[in-house]
């Protein structure tokens, strides 16, 4: 991108226009992710409740979240009287600045990134960390009290969850020797047994493992301990209304893209498909090959934060101490045992065994899948006549048939 510009403008026009462009399209991927999210959520839980969902509003009730926007825009935007009314304002902003910034070392493809750092992973790391603040400063800053509770749970909760998430993002980084995101998915090209989630057991157990920390970390469910309603309100959201309101949720979609990126760089083989023996931008040319890269990393930030969202209509939320639990007494010495088993196999495994080990756990996940799709997709056994009881029920008698009888 900055050699396309530099080809019609000088330095440092040219620059400006490179940061411009970059912005604009992150901005654009955010608000679109999200805009589709909103509907996603609404249509994830509507099936999983037996419900419908959105219908009314566009094809599939698709513009529903054009309409939440709306509706958000036009509600009154106020301040408690004894809040903070700068801190008040500025939190959500924080938020969503920490969320967007994340995106900055997300490569899309090869060579499709706004800033390619060579500590790229831990750069996300840290910038999506800092949302934190905004949530702290929002229950601060509202003169709530279960909103600063909720600011308070949130920031326990983070900053616990960070560190298995940080461990799990450093056994692929042992795996691959950098930090460079670009430079990780280029490391994965070619057939998906390539891929580092099945490099060896360690690096297929912490893909789990730093999802279900990540998820944490965005605040969803079962861990969104933050905005507890069922015990405060709202948490740090219980005095915001509006536009602000709409602006929290547009910063927790933009981390669960982001969090289901750095998973699908670190262990999913980033932008490449996993049946292709090359890069397609090499093949193919930077727009044409790119262009089905960005589309390859899309579908699988989507399909993770897919399921995140089965995750919240699947789970009961957790209970504060549950939470903090299952971080300090369970992932967290999980990590750092597969830590220490990713450095010991790297050292002491063979090549054989670990090319045996990259095949079974390839093989094995892909015959697993098939196994859950054909079990999703086979039709329902077929009901019993009227009066009759179907399956392992079957000549069992009814109150229908009872009664005839």
């Amino acid at each position: 991108m900055p050699s396309f510009w530099s080809d019609y403008l000088d330095p440092p026009l040219s620059g400006i226009a490179f940061g411009v462009t970059a912005v604009a399209a992150i901005f654009g991927f955010i608000s679109g992710s999200a805009f589709f999210a909103i509907w996603a959520e609404r249509k994830v839980s509507a099936r999983m409740q037996d419900r419908l969902g959105p219908t009314r509003v566009g094809p599939f009730g698709l513009l529903q979240s054009l309409a939440d926007g709306i509706k958000l825009i036009s509600k009154e935007d106020h301040a408690p009287a004894g809040a903070d009314r700068l801190l008040f304002r500025l939190a959500p902003y924080l938020a969503f600045c920490a969320a967007f910034c994340g995106y900055i070392a997300l490569p899309f493809g090869a060579g499709l990134v706004a800033a390619e750092l060579s500590v790229g992973a831990f750069f996300m790391l840290a910038v999506l960390s800092s949302e934190v603040f905004g949530v702290v400063l929002a229950g601060y800053a509202s003169a709530n009290k279960w909103s600063l509770f909720g600011g308070v749970r949130e920031a326990a909760q983070v900053v616990s969850y960070e560190v298995p998430r940080a461990l799990c993002v450093v056994v692929p980084v042992c795996v691959t020797g950098t930090l460079n995101l670009t430079t990780i998915g280029n490391q994965q090209a070619g057939w998906f047994w390539g891929w580092n989630l099945f490099h060896d057991p360690f690096t297929f157990l912490a893909f789990f493992v730093f999802f279900v920390t990540a998820t944490a970390s965005c605040k969803r469910a079962p861990f969104d301990l933050a905005e507890a309603e069922s015990e405060l309100v709202a948490g740090f959201l219980t005095e915001y209304s509006g536009f602000r309101w709409s602006i929290f949720f547009l910063a927790e979609y933009g981390s669960m893209f982001a969090v289901s990126g750095l998973a699908a760089l670190l262990f999913l083989g980033g932008w490449h498909t996993g049946v292709l023996p090359f890069e397609p931008a090499a093949e193919w040319g930077f727009w044409l090959g790119n262009l089905l890269n960005l589309a390859v990393f899309a579908a699988k930030c989507w399909a993770l934060v897919l399921v995140m969202m089965w995750m919240r209509w699947s789970l009961p939320r957790l209970r504060i101490d549950q939470v903090m639990t299952t971080c300090l007494q369970y992932f967290l010495p999980i990590a750092c045992a597969l830590l220490v088993g990713v450095c010991l196999w790297q050292l002491l495994a063979p090549p054989a065994v670990t090319a045996a080990a990259r095949y079974v756990l390839a093989f094995g996940t892909l015959g697993s899948l098939l196994l859950l799709a054909a079990s999703v997709l086979r039709p329902p056994a077929a009901s019993g006549p009227a009066g009759h009881l179907p399956g392992a029920w079957a000549g069992r008698a009814t109150p229908l048939t009872a009664g005839r009888k």
